[in-house]
């Protein structure tokens, strides 16, 4: 039987079409090995799976407006939020790398294998500023610079509470816990993790924080400041609020806003500026409107 024949045999609530889609997305899987083929015929005795993250189906395609910076040998994007950087069991389509793959190789007419390096990576639903290696000559060194602390990622995030005191750092050891898959503090185990904050603005019962981490643990961010007990706002993973004052958050409050790095070939130190994502906008806008603040999209006062 064919795979799109498979898949909605063993899936009644899936049509023949949406089982393409799913195939072509990169999400069903035989014998644990990802399949792209809608005709690749399928033996009984096979074990067929079909992942679903619940994301648009439509490949997500890079414009000129995620664009911040380019030249022969890196490549600096604004993420969009809901948008995976990289395969996940779901899906090989749609994920940045995929569409930062697809959009250099297009400008060769397709038929070129663009040598993408991946020295950083945001949580799905954190919007900002990325790098990418696109020459095989840059990608040591930026990997390097990381590893190295010679970067400076400088993050906003609108976090529950009123936090205190206006300026501090969180450090600790932080591990991943197999059971739930969250980052947490340990006292042995773990990897050292420094987070550095300051206060921008607060807010009725949440704040504007200014946070730059030193390292770049997975969750960092998200697990340091929940441990405080100020989870960002949206991350039902962490404990944070899905609503306050009315206010919905689609996802956790974290952007990713500035990126200081050194050129991986001439060695000048470059600075990256990531708009505030819209949604992350309209939220403060929002809230500030209780306090009778006005909003804009400065720096100093987003």
């Amino acid at each position: 039987m064919r795979l799109d024949q498979a898949l909605p045999a063993c899936n009644p609530g899936v049509s023949r079409r949406l089982a393409r889609r799913f195939i072509e997305i990169g999400g069903v899987h035989l014998d644990g090995r990802r399949m792209r083929q809608c005709g690749y015929t399928v033996a009984a005795v096979q074990r067929l799976e079909l992942y679903v993250d619940g994301l648009d189906l439509e490949p997500f395609v890079l414009a000129d407006k995620h664009l911040l910076f380019r030249d022969a040998h890196v490549l600096v994007v604004n993420k969009p939020a809901g948008i995976a950087v990289q395969p996940t069991p779901a899906r090989y389509r749609g994920t940045l790398y995929d569409a930062l793959q697809r959009l250099l190789a297009a400008e060769r007419g397709g038929r070129w294998q663009p040598s993408i390096g991946m020295v950083q990576r945001l949580d799905r639903d954190t919007s900002g500023v990325m790098i990418f290696s696109i020459h095989p000559a840059a990608h040591g060194a930026l990997t390097r610079a990381f590893h190295e602390r010679q970067v400076e990622k400088h993050y906003l995030a609108l976090v529950g509470g009123c936090v205190e005191p206006g300026e501090g750092r969180f450090c600790s050891q932080l591990a991943r816990r197999r059971a739930n898959n969250l980052t947490v503090s340990v006292d042995h185990g773990g990897r050292y993790a420094e987070t550095h904050y300051r206060v921008r603005q607060w807010l009725p019962e949440a704040t504007l924080v200014d946070v730059s981490p030193l390292t770049g643990r997975t969750h960092q961010i998200r697990a340091h400041f929940a441990e405080a007990g100020y989870p960002l706002l949206g991350d039902t993973t962490y404990g944070g609020r899905k609503e306050l004052n009315g206010q919905m958050f689609s996802r956790q409050m974290l952007h990713a806003e500035q990126l200081i790095i050194p050129h991986p070939i001439s060695g000048a130190r470059l600075t990256f500026q990531a708009p505030v994502a819209d949604d992350f906008l309209v939220a403060l806008q929002q809230m500030e409107r209780a306090i009778q603040q006005p909003v804009t999209r400065d720096k100093d006062k987003v």
